[in-house]
């Protein structure tokens, strides 16, 4: 198959049905359900963006002698072109969703890429476990499918290891291996779009302790799967939200949902690791995850604080504020943290690092320090935007009010400096969407925990660093004393 068209994403929902929890009630057919029938689409958009004549190029590749094109996501860098053409390829997707969508099918396509790349390393345990991964790869590329992941534990009992819980199974383990495969039990989190996408991943996250063992799993299976349920969280918008009142709700909103295993078969060609604590803590850094995802989650990044920094500037232009210097002050802040984060992303390419199986990756080192200062530069962006909005983010009428009779008193005192009514009022509600609304807070905490939890986050990046030549430099420093 080539790559997939939104209608053949929707097509391969429909054909799926899986089991989906939310508000209290089943949902089966999440592609027809009000509730998700927006998120579907938002993914589809994406894909037919893919198959258009405008991006198709951009968009896809091939191998030397491949008869398929297939998602750029997938592309294994061989050189810097590569690199720049993955980039460029994840900006349409990025830029189309404002980087609203922090689960488009990129983040996962590119974690199963970097894994193929390093299959060696799930070979340690046995060479059917590094087949099983190239193979998995092979599967989801040929078949341009939209992978998530659910790779948190519960927030049960933080004190104690999976292992120390009074239910062994609090935490996703295994409950038996047979010759078909693994029966697992438990639950995992945080399924962004679980219920929306054909694959779901789990894997272990560094930071697991001995005595674990049984919950060290990584592995692939369809959403489908006989056992696995989604529970959801309380759905921010039902199907009948305003897009002229909620520009980015009605259109982007994703669901997050806990995911449980009720005695679920893992067979074994699905199987990429498990029961091994070593392997499990080392699995982020030997398997390169951190430099691919991370090159994607810039992108994705710098999209949506592209957004934010653009609705501070139309926002005060809107009634002339931008002529004051501490208004320009704060602008100039949100303008130079987008400097910062392209730059990041252009000096990862440019200092690209060699793999282990042959391929190069976005160099660690300037990525990782986005991931720890974006979510703390987006969330000053957000706190600039309302603070330079003012009381203006409270006060916004609906469409139905401008349209009804009380419309001449609207466009008489609802009109900007350098706008009218209705595109004053239509910025400060994009500006309130996008940074106040129930959507615009979950974007907001989404950020915060994007990169796991932020204090690990900068710690590893601590103890990741090479600081030999900083040191050498204070030790010249104190000689020339």
């Amino acid at each position: 198959m080539p790559v997939r068209s939104g209608a053949e994403f929707i097509d391969g929902l429909r054909c799926a049905p899986r089991e989906v929890w939310i508000a209290g009630r089943r949902v089966d057919d999440v592609a027809a359900d009000p509730v998700f029938a927006r998120p579907v689409q938002a993914v589809a958009m994406l894909y037919d963006l893919q198959t258009s004549s405008e991006h198709r190029e951009a968009m896809t590749c091939r191998d030397a002698g491949g008869a398929e094109p297939y998602g750029a996501a997938f592309l294994t860098p061989r050189s810097q072109a590569d690199l720049v053409k993955r980039r460029l390829a994840m900006k349409v997707w990025a830029e189309a969703s404002f980087g609203m969508l922090g689960r488009s099918p990129d983040f996962l396509n590119t974690t199963l890429m970097a894994w193929n790349d390093s299959a060696e390393f799930f070979g340690q345990r046995g060479a059917r476990f590094a087949d099983n991964v190239r193979n998995y790869y092979k599967y989801c590329r040929e078949r341009d499918l939209f992978a998530t992941h659910a790779i948190v534990n519960p927030q049960t009992d933080r004190s104690k290891a999976s292992h120390q819980h009074g239910d062994p199974f609090a935490h996703l383990g295994v409950v038996e291996k047979t010759k078909d495969g693994l029966i697992v039990r438990g639950a995992k989190m945080l399924a962004t779009h679980g219920p929306t996408a054909d694959e779901l991943l789990v894997y272990p996250q560094p930071g697991i302790r001995d005595g674990d063992e049984r919950h060290v799993l990584a592995f692939g299976i369809p959403c489908a799967t006989k056992g696995l349920r989604f529970i959801c969280r309380e759905p921010f918008d039902d199907g009948t939200q305003s897009a002229w009142d909620h520009p980015l709700g009605a259109r982007f909103e994703e669901p997050d949902a806990v995911c449980v295993f009720d005695d679920v078969l893992i067979p074994w060609d699905r199987v990429f690791l498990y029961g091994d604590v070593k392997m499990g803590n080392a699995l982020f850094a030997q398997a390169s995850i951190r430099n691919f995802t991370g090159h994607q989650t810039a992108v994705r990044g710098l999209a949506k604080c592209q957004l934010i920094a653009g609705i501070a500037v139309a926002l005060t232009r809107a009634v002339k504020s931008d002529t004051f210097l501490h208004v320009q002050e704060q602008l100039g802040e949100c303008l130079g943290y987008l400097q910062l984060i392209e730059a990041a992303i252009m000096l990862g390419e440019q200092k690209a690092e060699p793999t282990a199986g042959g391929a190069i990756r976005p160099a660690y080192a300037p990525l990782q320090a986005l991931r720890y200062h974006l979510p703390k530069w987006y969330e000053r962006m957000v706190q600039v935007t309302q603070t330079l909005a003012g009381g203006g983010l409270l006060v916004s009428p609906t469409e139905a009010d401008l349209r009804s009779e009380i419309g001449p008193d609207i466009a008489r005192y609802y009109k900007g400096a350098n706008a009218g009514a209705e595109e004053r009022i239509r910025t400060f509600k994009l500006a309130w969407d996008a940074t106040g609304t129930q959507f615009g807070q979950r974007m907001l905490h989404y950020e915060r925990y994007y990169a796991g939890d932020p204090v690990r986050v900068g710690a590893s990046y601590y103890n990741d660093y090479d600081v030999a030549p900083l040191l050498a430099m204070v030790k010249r420093a104190l000689a020339a004393g």
